[in-house]
């Protein structure tokens, strides 16, 4: 016999569950179905972040929602319930910087009704603090929701160095220990103090694309800037908004480049 204990001593709100499902066993026969399909439905939650497909995002990550909520997983509910709402309102960086809390707490409750059925489990991995990345990014951007995002996408590969304008990007680069590691760079147009185009003429001047190929990540949209950034031997430029699928395409294609 199942040990409900096991559910309650981890916070899941079984009597607020049995108001729906009567019984323990009508709640144990639809736990079943729910741990079926629970991972398929955490797949397609990260491809359509991938993607920035917002709409269908939204569906699946309500239904995760409501699976929750009707097996008492409150915490799950609610954090799912803010991806709905974020995804709701197209906000992608928002699913994209939260979505590994989203993740994690998803396969704790996997893990944990494992265990409730008697099935074989993974127990909770102790996070080790991992070293200095050999290879580096370099993004420019004076917007910190940008710089977060793409942080966020890279930062298992690679140290991701941040700059907020073109001047601190300079800073960076004069430090020899980071330039040596720096294998490509995302660049804004629109900074203060120095701004992209500053930044591209130092290159020109220095000789620098080969050593350090760059490509424009920018909200600039009209046709005289991009004909100008063009002019510049960058690798390529991606205009927002985009979705984390582009920005692993752009990134990709810079680090393979030869210009």
């Amino acid at each position: 016999m199942k040990d409900v204990n096991i559910l309650i001593d981890a916070g899941v709100n079984v009597k607020k569950s049995l108001e729906l499902f009567g019984d323990m066993e009508t709640y144990n026969e639809t736990l079943e179905t729910f741990l079926q399909e629970v991972e398929p439905k955490l797949k397609k939650l990260q491809e359509f972040k991938e993607i920035g497909d917002m709409a269908n995002y939204a569906i699946q990550v309500h239904s995760l929602k409501s699976d929750a909520r009707y097996f008492g997983f409150e915490t799950l509910a609610d954090i799912a319930y803010k991806h709905e709402m974020e995804s709701k309102a197209n906000n992608m960086y928002f699913v994209t910087n939260d979505f590994d809390e989203l993740m994690k707490e998803a396969h704790k409750i996997i893990n944990l009704v494992k265990k409730y059925m008697g099935r074989e489990y993974k127990e909770e991995e102790i996070k080790v603090e991992t070293k200095q990345k050999d290879k580096a990014i370099l993004v420019v951007d004076d917007s910190n929701i940008i710089r977060s995002f793409i942080d966020k996408i890279f930062k298992n590969d690679y140290d991701v160095i941040i700059a907020s304008d073109g001047k601190e990007a300079l800073n960076i680069l004069d430090n020899p220990d980071e330039r040596a590691r720096i294998k490509a760079i995302l660049l804004d147009l629109n900074m203060p103090n120095v701004n992209g185009f500053e930044v591209l003429d130092f290159f020109r001047e220095k000789d620098m694309f080969k050593k350090f190929p760059v490509s424009i990540i920018t909200g600039v949209d009209d046709k005289e800037s991009i004909a100008k950034a063009f002019k510049y031997p960058i690798v390529d430029m991606l205009t927002k908004p985009f979705n984390e699928r582009d920005v692993k395409a752009i990134l990709e294609k810079t680090l393979n480049s030869n210009i």
